[in-house]
């Protein structure tokens, strides 16, 4: 399963604008640099009460559609 890991540093505000619908895709840079989107609703699986921050692996389907996100670590 392809992956990529990105690093996410949200606050509470934007991830309410991805939790209420206001954004549907969120977009973030690779650790490599390239640019990835995928589906907000991702982030209700890894927000926190600071918002998202740290390093996440995303999983792809080999047809490039966001399957699942995985913390590797948070920023403190």
């Amino acid at each position: 399963m392809p992956s990529i890991d990105v690093v996410l540093d949200l606050s509470v505000e934007a991830c309410l604008a991805h939790y209420e619908g206001r954004v549907g895709q969120v977009m973030a840079y690779s650790l490599d640099g390239r640019r990835v989107m995928f589906p907000a609703e991702a982030l209700r699986r890894v927000v926190a009460r600071d918002g998202v921050h740290g390093t996440f692996r995303l999983f792809f389907t080999p047809e490039g559609r966001f399957q699942s996100i995985a913390p590797l670590q948070r920023d403190v």
